[in-house]
């Protein structure tokens, strides 16, 4: 599937683009009318959605991290909410999900890629995290490097050929069946989509719990004179 473009005073632009504007605006007006009241009691349906969907990311990142959840919530909430939407967008005619732009999905990956440092330095302070690189020897420095490049163009190009793969199947069941086949189709492409999202975050989880975890092994304890 050939990406198409659109022309904008003279320069050519992905058609994902003008997407992927829209689905940050309607999330975030959407953030902040929800946010602008709430209440302890009588809650409304925006309020409930709401915390029924934090409270479900925060239990999720909790079983990865193993520890309070509340400094990666956000972000593995947003990430998570803004594939989803963008995945659920490739049911609707003549829309285009974002996530079927490589561009986007390397976008979306090195935001994961900075992010495990800043919280494994946050946690162990710059020397130290440095310092487990070269664990458990620092023959393997360029390994550890290498490994942290390729699991993130694994999880930009894991995202962006699931979405790309899905559209294309999607395209040809179309042609073939017409409109015997609709109905299956959309049901099909909402659960990957919104399984697509879950998989980019729980994968974002895992690489910050390992930067959380991935410290120097402690100096054995002194012995206790008798």
């Amino acid at each position: 599937m050939t990406p198409r473009t659109i022309e904008v005073f003279g320069l050519l632009i992905p058609e994902t683009v003008p997407w992927t504007l829209a689905v940050t605006l309607v999330l975030g007006l959407a953030a902040a009318f929800a946010s602008r009241r709430l209440e302890t009691e009588g809650l409304s349906l925006w309020q409930t959605a709401l915390e029924l969907y934090c409270g479900w990311i925060r239990d999720t990142v909790q079983e990865v991290v193993d520890e309070d959840p509340s400094p990666y919530v956000p972000l593995i909430g947003t990430l998570m909410l803004f594939i989803g939407v963008s995945n659920l967008l490739s049911v609707i005619p003549f829309a285009r999900p974002p996530t079927a732009n490589l561009s986007t999905t390397v976008a979306l990956a090195l935001v994961v890629f900075v992010a495990v440092p800043v919280y494994g330095v946050r946690r162990q302070g710059l020397r130290a995290y440095l310092k487990s690189y070269m664990q458990p020897n620092p023959v393997l420095l360029p390994l550890n490097i290498l490994g942290e490049v390729t699991r993130t163009v694994a999880l930009a190009v894991r995202l962006f050929g699931n979405v790309m793969s899905g559209q294309m199947i999607g395209a040809i069941l179309l042609l073939v069946a017409g409109l015997l086949f609709p109905v299956p189709l959309l049901l099909l492409g909402l659960l990957t989509g919104l399984i697509q999202a879950y998989i980019f975050g729980i994968l974002a989880a895992v690489y910050i719990a390992a930067a959380l975890q991935n410290e120097s092994p402690a100096d054995p304890p002194a012995e206790v004179p008798s």
